[in-house]
């Protein structure tokens, strides 16, 4: 999975960035014009007790992939230009955080000359659904002159009502992600990575003077913008970039003192996870202890084919067990076993968070 990082010119995404993947990045660096990607691990306190449960030979979480979105230019009358390339590399990814500027730095002040949540959002919002009306419209020409001409095969035919259903709501200013779409629709859309759909993560960015009325404002921004995959969070940049650059068994007493319940990289996680229904599961034992994410509603035989593509003609069988039940009975598979906790499941089976799993396949 891979999460892009946009904002307005110094909104704090770059610092957002390198307080997440703990790279600290020269400023001759983040200067250039170019992407920034990083592979983070997905912090699983569950796994971790699984591994010092079994002391296998390897962990492996689960990872997620952040890109520092480049492209953004300023015009000439000093706002923000939305360049085709800027664009272009949102496309590529699964999800978006949209970092907003909520602190004042007269040093660095705002590109647009003050501060205004809804004003920055929205600004993405117009830009991403005109991106998208753009391509729809082309597109929806193209195949009704198509069917003019020789009929259109099928698959024309039943993309037309998916393209034209987006249009209705992006020319009514609605962004896709908003729009209640079927399976088989999103797997039509999957093909124009169009901007609006994707999972949107809108992180306010605030200073430490801000601490006391974060919550609020947060809450102002949520009434207004929040939705359906659209999710409204908080950080402190600055706070957090100096967090990021602590030794870990340091991290914990800096956190308290600030009055920060969960890391920067905590909170995106299980938001964007929450955002795009995703979940984990893992496989256990003294070779390997490893979590898989997979999409919420996923059968067992699915999930096998996330471990081994050849697992989902193969599939025979899932041992399952829940996490909570394995380490009430101790983290043992034998006491799981004897209190009807570990089962048989079929190819059916819908498997939940946390579900640790053993396949059998032929």
């Amino acid at each position: 999975m891979q999460i892009g990082i946009v904002g307005l010119p110094f909104c704090g995404k770059s610092t957002l960035f390198q307080t997440i993947t703990k790279t600290h990045l020269d400023p001759s660096v983040l200067s250039k014009a170019e992407a920034h990607h990083a592979i983070v691990k997905v912090p699983d306190a569950r796994l971790d007790k699984c591994s010092a449960i079994f002391s296998p030979k390897s962990t492996v979480h689960a990872t997620i992939e952040f890109v520092d979105v480049v492209g953004l230019k300023k015009g000439e009358s000093g706002s923000t230009q939305f360049t085709t390339n800027f664009l272009s590399n949102v496309k590529t990814n699964d999800a978006l955080v949209q970092v907003v500027r909520l602190f004042a730095n007269d040093v660095v002040p705002h590109p647009d000359g003050s501060i205004d949540a809804m004003r920055d959002i929205v600004a993405f919002e117009v830009e991403f659904i005109l991106s998208d009306l753009s391509l729809v419209e082309t597109r929806v020409d193209r195949i009704k002159k198509q069917l003019l001409k020789s009929g259109g095969d099928e698959n024309v035919k039943r993309e037309l009502p998916v393209l034209e259903k987006c249009r209705q709501a992006l020319e009514a200013e609605k962004p896709l992600r908003e729009v209640d779409f079927t399976k088989e629709e999103m797997g039509v859309l999957r093909t124009y990575q169009l901007l609006s759909v994707k999972p949107m993560l809108i992180a306010l960015n605030f200073d430490e003077s801000q601490r006391a009325d974060a919550a609020s404002i947060v809450k102002q921004v949520a009434d207004k913008k929040s939705g359906k995959q659209t999710k409204i969070v908080s950080f402190f940049g600055k706070i957090e970039l100096e967090m990021s650059e602590l030794p870990d068994e340091e991290t914990t007493v800096f956190m308290e003192e600030y009055g920060i319940k969960e890391s920067a990289l905590g909170t995106l996680i299980r938001e964007s996870y929450a955002l795009m229904g995703l979940q984990s599961f893992f496989t256990v034992g003294e070779d390997e202890c490893r979590a898989w994410t997979i999409k919420r509603g996923m059968t067992a035989q699915e999930a096998a084919g996330v471990i081994h593509s050849d697992f989902v003609t193969k599939f025979i069988r899932a041992e399952v067990v829940q996490y909570d039940h394995f380490i009430a009975l101790g983290g043992s598979f034998a006491k799981a076993k004897e209190s009807g906790q570990w089962r048989l499941e079929g190819k059916e089976y819908v498997v939940n968070d946390g579900d640790i799993m053993s396949i059998r396949h032929s």
